[in-house]
């Protein structure tokens, strides 16, 4: 009796199965590293956004007062909306002042906070 060579078709489609759950999770490895990037350059462009109008109300030597003003900004090609939001603090000398940026599907996506004094 000759003894045949190759595989057998069980032996075939398991292996097919294999390579198929492999792909599946390089597919899905991919998807997630992608989302993380593109969240990394949205949250870096509303960084910009808040940081730039916050030293932009440092360099106007002005104290502010409190509440809310709005604010838009582009960064990368990307439109934010933003908010200042200057609040009292213990010492009548200091405010503390929030830049809440975001965009018009995630209003709230970035607080960057900082404590300006009376200038004089």
């Amino acid at each position: 009796m000759k003894s045949q060579q190759g595989f057998t078709l069980i032996e075939v489609l398991v292996a097919l199965t294999l390579v198929a759950v492999a792909l599946g999770a390089g597919m899905r490895a991919a998807g997630a590293v992608t989302d993380n990037a593109e969240r990394f350059e949205l949250m870096t462009a509303a960084q910009w956004c808040a940081e730039n109008h916050l030293v932009e109300l440092r360099l106007t030597r002005q104290f502010p007062g409190t509440g809310e003003s709005a604010f838009n900004c582009l960064q990368m090609g990307r439109e934010f909306q933003g908010r200042l939001e200057v609040q009292t603090t213990p010492n009548p000398n200091f405010r503390r002042v929030d830049a809440v940026v975001g965009t018009p599907d995630r209003p709230n996506l970035l607080r960057l906070s900082t404590v300006m004094g009376r200038n004089g």
